[in-house]
């Protein structure tokens, strides 16, 4: 028997009666990668943001280890959704210590958090001045200072060249083997190939396709046919 982490029952989000999401109903592993795939616009974005509080759903139920989400549930959840509340003046340790204050939560995990994304060696190098890597990398940082079951990443390799991309595979990978649930939402279908569970994909904000992910099948293949099978329904 599957054990989910976290599911959604009938999740919908609507503004000024425009229906953004409708009647979502995803099932995330534990212990997995699940990946949220979908074009621009097609509701990835507010589905995260419903998941980690920063949207209110307008109807349906999200359901986190069995239990009906509650605002306590941020302490076992980590997430890094578009831009990461960062300081641009202060240095990666700084600004998890500011992390740390705000959770308050005790500075001495922060060390093993920056080796665990490769930021030990940052030093008085300021945010400001960190690569967009060394940037995503201090943002996912943020979002494991409190040891999370559930990590949300929206879109952790924009703007990474190639060697950044796969930086940020392996460590995506790391998490999982440490029983980190990882929930992943990418445009680069290549690397979550290589990376996923189970696939979810979203289109015009239904959930058109939800399927464990076999390695042997072509997933851009998969998505195209998903997404051009509901378009002629």
């Amino acid at each position: 028997m599957t054990n989910y982490i976290l599911e959604t029952v009938n999740l919908t989000k609507e503004v000024k009666h425009v229906t953004l999401v409708d009647d979502i109903n995803l099932k995330v592993p534990e212990g997995e990668v699940y990946a949220l795939l979908g074009a621009n616009g097609a509701g990835k974005s507010t589905i995260l943001k419903m998941l980690v509080g920063i949207f209110k759903p307008t109807r349906g139920k999200i359901l986190f280890e069995e239990n009906p989400w509650r605002r306590e549930n941020l302490e076992k959840i980590g997430s890094l959704i578009e831009f990461a509340p960062l300081y641009g003046n202060l240095t990666a340790l700084e600004n998890l210590q500011v992390r740390c204050d705000l959770l308050n939560l005790p500075y001495e995990d922060i060390d093993e958090v920056l080796k665990i994304v490769d930021l030990s060696d940052t030093n008085k190098k300021k945010y400001k001045y960190f690569s967009v890597g060394m940037k995503q990398r201090l943002g996912i940082a943020l979002a494991l200072i409190n040891h999370p079951k559930l990590l949300i990443l929206d879109e952790p390799t924009i703007g990474l060249d190639p060697i950044g991309i796969q930086e940020m595979r392996d460590l995506i990978l790391s998490f999982k083997e440490q029983g980190i649930t990882i929930i992943i939402s990418s445009h680069i279908l290549s690397e979550v190939q290589e990376i996923a569970d189970t696939i979810g994909i979203v289109r015009e904000g239904r959930l058109v396709y939800q399927e464990k992910f076999e390695r042997s099948k072509d997933l851009t293949e998969l998505f195209m046919e998903n997404v051009k099978e509901w378009s002629v329904k």
